[in-house]
């Protein structure tokens, strides 16, 4: 029996594909995923994430905890609603999860992990947290809806009372707030604009019809992902796992060693592994040629093979891309991607490929 967010037969009613997304019964598509993929890149539209697992984190001791569970570095969260992006590694610094977390105050923190890791992701906060003696509360009493594209804030604005629209409109990117008994977060995984709003699960079937009345559209998992890699992220268990670093999952960026006191887990791998270097990275691809780049095809390198992490076919380029891990020190040059057994030249970019809606340089 798989999974259903609270929103699951409002999805049907709008005529959604469902499919089996990692025990969750979600939408795909409302249609024309082409179409959901375009209204994000040049309107607004929204989606449904009530699959993903907010913990909310309490304790006199909760931001040590964190200093200690995750490979970014907390004390960056200065200001109350600030959000910061991080990995969770095991000791071997591979990525047992990346996530979001939210600083509420110095006794509450916010994290919202991945839906496909959430019984081990709980595991492994609750193991790492008895020594700090912090209390991990699921809330499993919110639904949450991102709304996403050039004109998303607006469009949620219109539905907020006249204090709701005044602090909303202060919010920077990566920062949230309480607003009108919702916890709305200017955040996404599209690479456009908008909010993340965590909705009390009574009041969430009524507040994504007014989404729908303001002209905000549904968008399914298709949509998603392939904003998502047109805006350079990584998917959790396609991009990176448990056996890869941040250092090969071009999240080296996430990485905090300063201050060299704080003995995060991983740490000592990390370091050795940035003392050493690392066997593999990844890169971003462009197919020029007809041809769709697809997860699991192989890249052909002077260097040995690699591997297509994530790939798609662009709607906003109208080409393939991916992100694909290779040896290092391959030449870029001579890459070329095995599509059923002919060997198709690829261009070696960086991500993101697109960003506010136009190809980037070099695209």
């Amino acid at each position: 029996m798989l999974n259903q967010t609270i929103l699951n037969a409002t999805h049907r009613a709008h005529g959604a594909r469902m499919v089996d997304f990692g025990g969750w019964d979600m939408p795909l598509n409302y249609g024309s995923q082409i179409d959901e993929h375009h209204i994000v890149r040049r309107d607004a539209g929204m989606f449904d994430v009530s699959h993903m697992t907010i913990v909310d984190v309490h304790g006199p001791h909760v931001r040590e905890f964190l200093r200690h569970l995750l490979a970014n570095n907390i004390d960056k969260l200065k200001t109350s609603g600030k959000a910061l992006y991080s990995c969770m590694l095991n000791e071997q610094g591979g990525v047992i999860d990346d996530l979001i977390v939210y600083f509420i105050d110095e006794s509450f923190f916010r994290v919202v992990v991945n839906a496909s890791t959430r019984d081990k992701d709980l595991d492994w906060m609750a193991r790492h947290g008895s020594g700090f003696g912090v209390t991990l509360t699921e809330r499993r009493d919110y639904a949450m809806i991102a709304v996403q594209g050039p004109t998303a804030r607006t469009r949620v604005h219109g539905l907020l009372s006249a204090d709701g629209v005044a602090r909303a409109e202060k919010l920077s990117k990566f920062v949230a707030a309480e607003i009108d008994d919702m916890f709305v977060a200017r955040t996404g995984y599209t690479g456009e604009d908008g909010y993340e709003i965590m909705v009390p699960e009574a009041a969430v079937v009524a507040f994504w019809n007014k989404l729908v009345a303001a002209g905000v559209k549904p968008a399914g998992l298709g949509a998603r992902d392939t904003l998502r890699l047109e805006a350079g992220m990584n998917l959790y268990g396609q991009d990176m796992d448990e056996s890869v670093s941040p250092w090969e999952a071009a999240l080296a960026w996430t990485i905090a060693l300063e201050p060299s006191e704080r003995d995060f887990i991983g740490r000592a791998a990390l370091v050795a592994q940035k003392a050493n270097g690392v066997a593999r990275e990844m890169i971003g691809l462009v197919l020029d040629d007809k041809g769709v780049l697809r997860h699991g095809q192989r890249v052909i390198t002077d260097h040995g093979d690699g591997e297509i992490l994530s790939g798609s076919f662009s709607p906003t380029l109208g080409k393939s891309i991916a992100l694909a891990r290779v040896p290092v020190g391959a030449t870029a040059a001579s890459l070329a991607v095995d599509i059923r057994g002919k060997a198709l030249p690829v261009r070696v970019v960086k991500f993101p490929f697109v960003r506010d809606g136009q190809a980037c340089a070099g695209i």
